[in-house]
């Protein structure tokens, strides 16, 4: 008797407990959608502008971009090709997957202090070896 009411109750609390919790656990797919254009976007305004704003585009509709960024809005950017100077306006949404490389200024100071530390060091050897 006390299996049988135990068994009762459990089933009872695991019944009420899933009717209870969400339905879906998934992102619909206008969400995900919704926020991989903000993760574009948010992309394309850390590359910036101008010939150093160098990218890879691949569109959803399977067209290859290769260029660099040369203006954006809210809604769209602009990707110009380097050999031909044709510029082609990309809507956010139509991105599949972007490409992108253009140093921060960060990277730009790191390197030249360690080009000059190298042209340093290498004066010194080359002082040090005349005076032997």
């Amino acid at each position: 008797m006390f299996k049988r009411n135990l068994s009762l109750l459990l089933i009872s609390s695991l019944v009420f407990s899933l009717a209870l919790a969400p339905t879906a656990f998934a992102k619909p797919r206008a969400e995900k959608e919704a926020e991989f254009t903000a993760k574009v976007k948010t992309g394309i305004a850390k590359l910036g502008v101008g010939r150093d704003a160098r990218v890879e585009v691949k569109l959803r509709d399977k067209t290859k971009l290769k260029g660099y960024i040369t203006e954006t809005t809210a809604e769209t950017f602009s990707v110009t090709d380097l050999k031909t100077g044709e510029a082609t306006v990309v809507a956010y949404p139509n991105v599949a997957q972007v490409k992108g490389n253009n140093l921060s200024t960060g990277a730009i100071i790191a390197i030249s202090v360690g080009a000059a530390v190298g042209v340093t060091l290498l004066v010194i050897w080359l002082l040090v070896a005349a005076s032997d």
